[in-house]
């Protein structure tokens, strides 16, 4: 692996020059900005004293509002008020919908890609709306540092894929921000805890927010911050305790909870949820709420919810992400007797139980010294700061890795992988290819993402035809591809034929992102069909094999049979070719390998007569010394 020296952007040419830079932490739930001020790394406050911006927007005829106001105004105008955006970036319609079922919004019906909502009477995408977030953001920063800023590092999720970084980026551009660095939420705690206190050793980040879940396994050395692995579930979060708590409270009211989703009005249910998050908050502190919420018709629901019943309710999620944490674990090759430190990020893990279930499982206590609301855009502030140039003599080095291995498709439906997951990035690696049929011009490359062998178990991320390859016998062309990530996170693939240096390249660049859950399924899916898949691997291996050299004897045949073979030789080949010609079709990949042995037995006398033949041809009529 050729590691790539990439100059990080924002890198100042005047060291003694202070350049305006903040951390973003943009939050499913909540959203952050912070700045390092007199070598202190602290979040910014708004006018009103509020560091905290709910990453709320409400449309309006004549503008929007972000933050608290909306919030409070997300019961009475659900349609216009739009929560949980991060949920939507990089996603298809589709997605949204199955993905949310109960969402209140109304979605245009375009033939554009990009999904669009309607709010007061105009139609936004998920970009535009993280992109107000962020402007109030970047408001605030300015209002806070005094002057323009030179650039943010804006945090997303380890298991954001192409789709949700590229969405991001484009947001904080409509935002008017320059992007210094996407940086994973879990590194962004790592650097907050390793730089702020100096520690040293192997640290889990646990990080549970409003809508995505990340585990990261980090090693911190002399500055260096390594990703070890990293996994997680990009649609599991407080949002998810929500949900299980409404249809708790619908279920005791007599509501059939999946009926209500289309009887009850959108208002209703965002007043539900309203009323549900604070008390989920209450149960932080006290061991039970005293709940009182108006259903439609005027009904009214008054109840008590216990810790315990809470407790109860999210079990099942808090197991979910304890199995991913053991599946990180695995893949870094330690086991919990290894882990120094288990840093705990997101407002999540307040839940009494989340933090009493992950030290249990790590054997230790959690680290909450910095706030966990907090944390991530500490840690982005403080790498901001350094992008800037403002510290140029300090030697910190970040190595962040992919979550998903990438490759192309090769014959048989096949996956050939290029950058396994865990690879740490920036990076960037080629590997040669070659045609299949003599005289192939063109390549079609298909990038892929996944862990599976197949194609078909696979994510599609782009395809792209390479023309003009100079025509050659099959096998001769040498075609280089070569992938390379940068410290974003975003992909680029690369062609090259050798021969003539004809080249071609591609920005990866997907319009929606992994649905809810398929990273994490795609590893579980890997794990338990890695025999499968092995043996699929070789007999569709053997099956491309024999169709190559059934084709290339067929044409030879056709060619010079007559002249080379004798009738009974002939024979032999015939039989022999169709014996594997049948065994081709059939799943038995070592009578396939049998066979193949067998007709190069029976063919390499008329082989070598063709290579004498040729040798000849090109002789004749010449002396050896004009060789």
């Amino acid at each position: 692996m050729a590691l790539l020296q990439i100059a990080e952007p924002g890198q100042s040419t005047a060291p003694h020059q202070h350049r305006l830079a903040v951390g973003i932490d943009l939050g499913t739930t909540n959203s952050l900005v912070a700045a390092v001020r007199s070598g202190v790394a602290e979040t910014l406050p708004d006018e009103s004293g509020e560091s905290i911006l709910p990453s709320v927007v409400r449309y309006l005829p004549g503008g929007c509002v972000v933050g608290a106001e909306a919030k409070q105004a997300a019961s009475e105008d659900a349609a216009n008020t739009i929560v949980s955006v991060k949920r939507f970036l990089g996603h298809s319609l589709d997605e949204m919908l199955l993905n949310n079922p109960r969402l209140p919004y109304r979605f245009l019906q375009t033939e554009s890609v990009v999904p669009k909502l309607v709010v007061a009477e105009k139609a936004v995408t998920a970009v535009e709306i993280s992109a107000e977030i962020l402007k109030v953001l970047r408001r605030r920063a300015e209002a806070a540092l005094g002057g323009e800023l030179a650039g943010a590092v804006i945090t997303v999720p380890a298991h954001f894929d192409d789709a949700q970084r590229q969405a991001t980026k484009d947001a904080a551009k409509l935002a008017g921000l320059q992007v210094l660095r996407l940086l994973n939420e879990p590194t962004a705690a790592a650097v907050a805890y390793g730089l702020d206190q100096a520690r040293q050793g192997t640290v889990a980040v646990y990080d549970l927010g409003g809508g995505t879940f990340d585990v990261s396994i980090l090693n911190l050395e002399q500055g260096v911050f390594q990703v070890l692995a990293t996994g997680g579930d990009t649609s599991l979060g407080g949002d998810d305790f929500d949900t299980l708590i409404v249809d708790w409270i619908l279920q005791q009211a007599g509501f059939d909870p999946d009926h209500s989703k289309t009887v009850l009005a959108k208002s209703t249910l965002r007043r539900v949820t309203q009323a549900v998050v604070a008390a989920k908050e209450a149960l932080s502190d006290q061991p039970h709420v005293d709940l009182e919420v108006d259903l439609d018709g005027g009904r009214r629901w008054q109840g008590r919810l216990e810790r315990a019943v809470f407790d109860t309710l999210i079990e099942p999620l808090v197991k979910r992400t304890l199995q991913a944490c053991r599946r990180v674990l695995r893949d870094a090759g330690l086991n919990v007797r290894d882990i120094d430190e288990v840093v705990m990020v997101g407002g999540s893990t307040r839940v009494p139980m989340v933090r009493e279930n992950v030290s249990r499982f790590f054997g230790r206590p959690v680290l909450t010294d910095i706030d966990p609301d907090r944390v991530v855009a500490i840690g982005a502030a403080i790498q901001a700061d350094m992008l800037a140039g403002n510290k140029p003599d300090n030697d910190v080095l970040l190595l962040d890795v992919i979550p998903l291995s990438l490759g192309i498709e090769t014959m048989g439906g096949l996956v050939e992988k290029i950058l396994p997951r865990n690879s740490t990035i920036p990076v960037a690696r080629a590997q040669e290819f070659t045609t299949f049929r003599d005289g192939q011009r063109a390549m079609a490359i298909h990038v892929v993402q996944g862990e599976r062998e197949l194609v078909g178990d696979c994510r599609s991320l782009a395809r792209f035809e390479f023309r003009d390859i100079p025509p050659m016998t099959a096998g001769a062309a040498r075609i280089r591809v070569t992938f390379q990530i940068d410290a974003d996170g975003l992909l680029s693939v690369s062609a090259e034929e050798k021969t003539g240096g004809r080249a071609a390249s591609i920005q990866v660049k997907p319009s929606f992102g992994l649905s809810d859950g398929e990273i994490a399924a795609m590893l579980r899916d890997s794990m338990a069909h890695a025999g499968d898949d092995a043996a699929l691997r070789r007999l569709k291996e053997q099956q491309v094999e024999a169709r190559r050299v059934l084709e290339s004897l067929d044409a030879a045949l056709q060619k010079d049979a007559d002249e080379l073979l004798a009738q009974r030789e002939k024979t032999a080949i015939m039989a022999a070719r169709d014996a594997l010609a049948t065994a081709a079709e059939g799943d038995d990949y070592l009578e396939i390998k049998r066979l193949l042995a067998r007709l190069e037995e029976v063919s390499a006398d008329y082989v070598a007569r063709r290579m004498d033949a040729g040798v000849r041809k090109l002789m004749a009529g010449r002396r050896i010394d004009e060789y």
